[in-house]
């Protein structure tokens, strides 16, 4: 039996709205991400596994440095010397042979472990060197004493730097073992489930909050197995994608009286047997685990859903097919796997889908006649929605109505207290940079999209969103400012998430900067030299403010050979922790309870004022 399976990605959600009609009248969504600050560690996967681009997240504060970057440590001149030293098994302790040991870069010089995981290397010059260890099966991970989150670099080779020097002692590495999830699905017509597709979910940490999301994606194999491998420590979900008997409902928008259309298929399951992720059994993966996890699927029919949508009279003379979007979601408006089909004849949403609750969201545009103008310009959007339920039968007849979509502007103010600023405001220019990402619980779409920016103080155009709620994250760019509150309709977005209506309607949003900001330097112990023979620790700091915030906090790297300082400016007034850990991890930050178990560096930051800190680093 062949199996038709879609692997729908979450579509694009939210757009400025010249760049939505755009995007809509070439028939096709996209996103937009704000720059990187963070990259978050997706799992390795064996070969023929599809894995997708890494989220970007997180646009962090200026940050201006007192010592120089963490870069690759120059190359030293000198004498020749010998380098020796041995790689082990972080969990086991055992030697590993084949591990690839490289030095100050991918390219640089390098050596193979032999059968007692001992190496040699000859390196010129005396001083920091750079090495980098490599491994199938293994990642360089390293250690999080604390178990306070994830590494954030477990898909590359980390830098250890070492001082060397004549008649230095050998060198002590360690790699620590990935682990797998594999399985295999059995189907309740007895055929073979060949071809399924399957999920590999991970619980990650999005702007110190908990989420989960997808890491990677295959498909079963001739005998209906299936398998993820290369996995970091961490806990991790496995959903199957729906799969139908036939390719029937592929080509739908069929007139109501003739859409009654037999089909039938395997639904979304999530290990072991659930059809809703909250249902779903967490795998926890540590040291090199190896999980089972079987599915069996049950044949199940799926319905049709039919819904017309009804256009305002204005959008009619302008409306095309390619510039009226739909989007099957689920109860909770989050993507529905099971997709769907508009048909600009006769303006017409049809689904094929299993028993349960399902909402459609249908947005319209309305340009001027690009022949004419000889530019596409936008006039108006609409957007509507319907929820429907779906139990044993078809469900047609439905009826959209699409209304004006609404835009909340977001007023920046700034509260003046400093009585010397430093400088003048740059007219113009974006100072400030919001961003969304779906608030939880459960599954979310992973990613924070641009929701609104630019200039301050004045009034910000925001992008309208589906109805749903979401965390908002603040960057401020303008040097001298920083938070003082976000709220909407006087609820605080630091501590409960933004609320958006039906045509992107939301309570009115006010952003409060103030300019008596603090600087914090913080500092390593003047005991932290390096010392021959031994890799220089290097430490990831995240100051944290004990206050609610919708700033995104991210980690500042502390290394001796680099100066072992930073000063972080432009930070609110009031108390903070520090926490500093032995590589950057994902942090919880917005979790009392989860930086309570952590201790840190407790510091109070006066306004208009500089504090410095000299941290408690981990034991090594």
């Amino acid at each position: 039996m062949a199996f038709e399976s879609r692997n729908l990605g979450a579509e694009a959600r939210r757009h400025p709205h010249a760049e939505l009609f755009c995007a809509r009248a070439r028939g096709i969504f996209y996103r937009r991400f704000l720059p990187a600050a963070i990259l978050l560690a997706f799992v390795k996967v064996s070969a023929g596994q599809s894995v997708p681009d890494p989220p970007l997240l997180e646009l962090p504060p200026p940050v201006s440095q007192d010592g120089p970057t963490n870069e690759t440590p120059p190359t030293p001149t000198g004498p020749t010397i010998v380098v020796h030293g041995v790689v082990k098994n972080a969990v086991t302790g055992e030697p590993l042979p084949r591990a690839l040991v490289q030095l100050n870069s991918e390219a640089g010089p390098g050596a193979l472990t032999d059968g007692d995981g001992r190496f040699e290397l000859t390196v010129t010059g005396v001083g920091l060197h750079m090495f980098q260890l490599t491994k199938p099966g293994f990642h360089d991970l390293p250690s999080n004493l604390n178990r306070a989150g994830t590494s954030t670099e477990s898909n590359i080779s980390l830098p250890h730097n070492v001082f060397v020097s004549q008649d230095m002692p050998g060198i002590s590495f360690t790699l620590s073992p990935t682990s797998a999830i594999y399985g295999h699905i059995d189907l309740s017509t007895g055929d073979t489930a060949q071809g399924i597709g399957v999920q590999l979910l991970r619980r990650i940490i999005q702007g110190g909050r908990s989420d989960w999301r997808m890491a990677a994606n295959t498909r079963t194999n001739s005998d209906g197995a299936f398998r993820f491998a290369g996995l970091d420590d961490g806990d991790y979900a496995i959903e199957t994608e729906p799969a139908k008997d036939s390719d029937v409902a592929g080509n739908l928008v069929t007139k109501e009286g003739e859409g009654m259309v037999a089909s039938s298929g395997y639904a979304v399951t999530y290990y072991p047997d659930a059809r809703e992720f909250s249902g779903a059994a967490r795998i926890h993966l540590r040291g090199g685990d190896s999980v089972q996890a079987n599915f069996t699927l049950k044949l199940e029919p799926f319905h049709l859903i039919s819904a017309k949508v009804i256009v305002p009279a204005a959008f009619e003379n302008n409306l095309t097919g390619n510039m009226v979007t739909s989007e099957l979601l689920d109860a909770d408006g989050r993507h529905s796997p099971y997709g769907g089909v508009f048909g600009a004849t006769p303006k017409t949403f049809q689904a094929m889908v299993p028993d349960g609750a399902y909402r459609i969201h249908v947005s319209a545009l309305k340009a001027s006649d690009p022949l004419r103008s000889g530019t596409l310009k936008i006039e108006a959007a609409a957007s509507g929605q319907v929820d429907v339920s779906v139990a044993g039968h078809a469900v047609t007849g439905i009826r959209i109505p699409v209304g004006a979509e609404t835009t909340n502007p977001l007023q920046a103010m700034i509260t003046r207290t400093n009585a010397q600023p430093q400088h003048a405001i740059n007219a113009g220019q974006a100072s400030v940079f919001v961003s969304i990402s779906q608030a939880g619980p459960g599954l979310t779409d992973g990613m924070a999209s641009q929701y609104a920016q630019g200039p301050i103080p004045g009034m910000l155009e925001t992008t309208t969103l589906l109805p749903g709620k979401y965390w908002v994250h603040t960057s401020i760019g303008e040097p001298g400012l920083c938070e003082s509150s976000f709220t909407a309709g006087g609820a605080n977005l630091a501590l409960e998430p933004l609320t958006i209506g039906p045509g992107g309607t939301s309570a009115p949003l006010a952003l409060t900067l103030r300019d008596d900001c603090a600087t914090l330097k913080l500092s390593l112990p003047p005991n932290l030299a390096p010392t021959t023979g031994v890799e220089e620790p290097a430490y990831s700091a995240y100051v944290v403010p004990d206050f609610a915030s919708t700033v995104y906090v991210s980690p500042v790297n502390l290394r001796a050979s680099d100066g072992g300082s930073i000063a972080l400016d432009n930070l609110t007034p009031g108390n903070y922790h520090v926490y500093v850990f032995t590589a950057p991890v994902e942090l919880e930050y917005h979790n009392p309870e989860s930086l309570a178990a952590l201790g840190g560096n407790a510091v109070t930051l006066e306004p208009s004022s500089t504090s410095t800190l000299i941290v408690e680093v981990p034991a090594p």
